[in-house]
């Protein structure tokens, strides 16, 4: 995968992220939801910084799409708490892919994005995580 393809992946996951904490913002209880705005607008900030550097690697930033497919339905705090472990489990699985894609600063970057996300996963489960953050099998 080349760097501009993966951060076009990398891009199209944060659109997705971004609209999904949406989604946990609304179900989200009291406690937890400075927690998820505090993730909104980090992913919103990586959306943009990924928008300029598709820019930067010569590529058209991909739009957001005008909404998305959830995995799964949220109807309540405990399912938005899935929800929001699941958006960061999926974006660290894009950077893991920029990472290996990518060279110098954006590979630096997109290192830090990964951590970032799965950091943010571990605390939406509670404390559980995974010893290999965005490198789980995917088909």
């Amino acid at each position: 995968m080349s760097a501009l393809a993966a951060a076009q992946a990398a891009l199209a996951a944060e659109h997705a992220a971004v609209y999904g904490y949406g989604v946990v913002g609304a179900r989200v209880g009291d406690g937890r939801r400075a927690e998820a705005a505090e993730a909104h607008a980090a992913h919103r900030a990586r959306r943009d910084a990924l928008a300029r550097t598709v820019r930067e690697l010569g590529g058209v930033p991909a739009p957001a799409a005008p909404a998305y497919g959830l995995p799964f339905a949220v109807a309540d705090g405990p399912a938005a708490v899935r929800l929001a472990a699941e958006l960061e489990d999926r974006v660290a699985g894009v950077y893991a892919d920029l990472v290996r894609a990518a060279r110098g600063p954006l590979r630096r970057e997109a290192a830090a994005a990964l951590r970032e996300a799965a950091v943010r996963a571990v605390r939406w489960r509670g404390g559980g995580g995974v010893a290999f953050p965005g490198l789980a099998e995917r088909p």
